[in-house]
């Protein structure tokens, strides 16, 4: 009698939000005909997007952890936290930070990004700034927070050139200056909001809705100064070194701004794993992917996330990438498990994800909410709104998608039913063929 033919193996590289949301769903779409494999270089998974809360102590890491194995191990995926070294695409296989390999039939890029605080001297929590990239730099970011508090000083927040993430920035801009006011010390802080942007509320998609009116109106009603097309040449000790850009490119201002307390949101480059393999990225080492999130080049590769190589709006001043918001995110994921899901019936992937944009700024009494879709102009719908209730949305939705990691699930009834309410679909659609 023959043995049985082991199952085909499909490897998630990554455990952020987009591959613990993409592991669950590739195993319900692949319903047993597939074995799913995590691979990550930690056993936890952190809500990100809860960083700039616990970076003034709003929140606790502990409350946005969750221990992956044990949930992994319940839905039958197979789960390392060893970490990958570097991609083989030629060779189908993973090779793991220990010397060992792991084969692929299929892999799915999830890694997110490298984070590039070293392209601007001084930049970054080894340097003089702090971070919410992750939730350990958030916690670093408190402790130095507690001490900025006790002598209050200027404040410098915002985004260096060749960002792609700005969201973040202008969230932990107001919940710190929210902060100030609440602990009644706001009045010896000077703020300044420094972007490569080139106007405030671009976020890298050329504004969504009124976003420029309602983030500049916060601003002056805050008393927060900006600076918009700023280039950061350097970081000291106390002292911010920014170049303000023309239109053409050339130098307008030189900025020397002193500050006791400084986050900056670095540009993103591709993992090391991954980068400088010819056709599988770019030159910044983001994958390369077609409409299906597929390599062109190397087929049973797909990819999600922010490590995906998406061309910026157009040219700006200074460089300005484009954000991959989580829904866009949750989006490719659901695209990706419907197209595994046809490669294993012998199919040719045919779904396309709809990139819908919907996020939730919180100023920590109050904040900014918008819906592009799709999340490049043009767009069907480009709708922005803000108030109390995007504060309250924001905490409500931290404690369901930290629910559905801890369960398991990838989308319940529930959140399905609400988008569609809505009319926002995580799958573009399309006649398949000719688009």
């Amino acid at each position: 009698m023959s043995a049985q033919k082991p199952l085909p193996r499909i490897i998630v590289l990554g455990a952020g939000l987009g591959g613990t949301i993409a592991a669950y769903e590739i195993r319900d779409a692949t319903k047993g005909r597939a074995e799913v494999t995590v691979v990550s270089d930690t056993e936890d998974y952190w809500f990100v997007p809860s960083n700039p809360w616990v970076a003034v102590r709003w929140r606790d890491p502990e409350a946005i952890r969750v221990h992956l194995p044990p949930v992994m191990e319940k839905r039958g995926i197979d789960f390392t936290a060893i970490g990958a070294a570097r991609v083989h695409p030629t060779e189908n296989r993973v090779e793991l930070n220990d010397g060992t390999s792991l084969s692929y039939d299929w892999l799915v890029i999830a890694t997110g990004p490298e984070l590039a605080f070293d392209e601007v001297p001084g930049l970054g929590p080894d340097g003089h700034t702090v971070s919410v990239c992750k939730t350990d730099h958030a916690a670093h970011a408190a402790d130095l927070f507690d001490d900025f508090v006790k002598n209050p000083r200027p404040v410098i927040i915002g985004a260096a050139q060749g960002a792609s993430c700005f969201g973040p920035a202008y969230e932990f801009l107001m919940i710190v200056e929210t902060e100030l006011r609440r602990r009644k010390i706001r009045d010896r802080v000077p703020m300044t909001f420094v972007t490569s942007e080139p106007y405030i509320g671009h976020l890298g998609l050329d504004g969504v809705g009124d976003t420029k009116g309602l983030l500049e109106s916060q601003m002056r009603e805050r008393h927060i100064k900006w600076i918009t097309n700023a280039r950061i040449t350097s970081v000291e000790e106390g002292m911010m070194h920014v170049e303000e850009v023309n239109e053409d490119g050339s130098v307008k201002k030189n900025h020397d701004l002193p500050f006791g307390f400084s986050m900056i949101l670095p540009a993103f480059r591709g993992v090391k794993a991954v980068f400088g393999i010819e056709g599988l990225t770019n030159p910044r080492g983001f994958i390369l992917a077609d409409k299906n999130q597929r390599n062109p080049n190397f087929k049973n590769i797909y990819a999600l996330g922010v490590g995906v190589a998406i061309p910026p709006m157009g040219p700006t001043p200074v460089p300005v990438g484009v954000p991959k918001t989580g829904f866009m995110i949750e989006s490719m994921v659901t695209a990706i498990a419907h197209n595994l899901a046809a490669e294993l019936d012998g199919r040719e992937p045919d779904e396309v994800a709809s990139w819908n944009a919907v996020c939730l700024a919180d100023f920590g009494d109050g904040g900014v909410a918008f819906v592009a879709q799709p999340q490049i102009p043009p767009r069907n719908l480009n709708w922005s709104s803000h108030g109390k209730w995007v504060h309250l949305a924001k905490i409500g939705f931290e404690k369901y998608f930290l629910r559905k990691v801890r369960v398991g699930t990838s989308e319940p009834f529930y959140e399905k039913f609400a988008l569609n309410l809505l009319g926002i679909s995580k799958l573009k659609e399309t006649t398949k063929e000719g688009n």
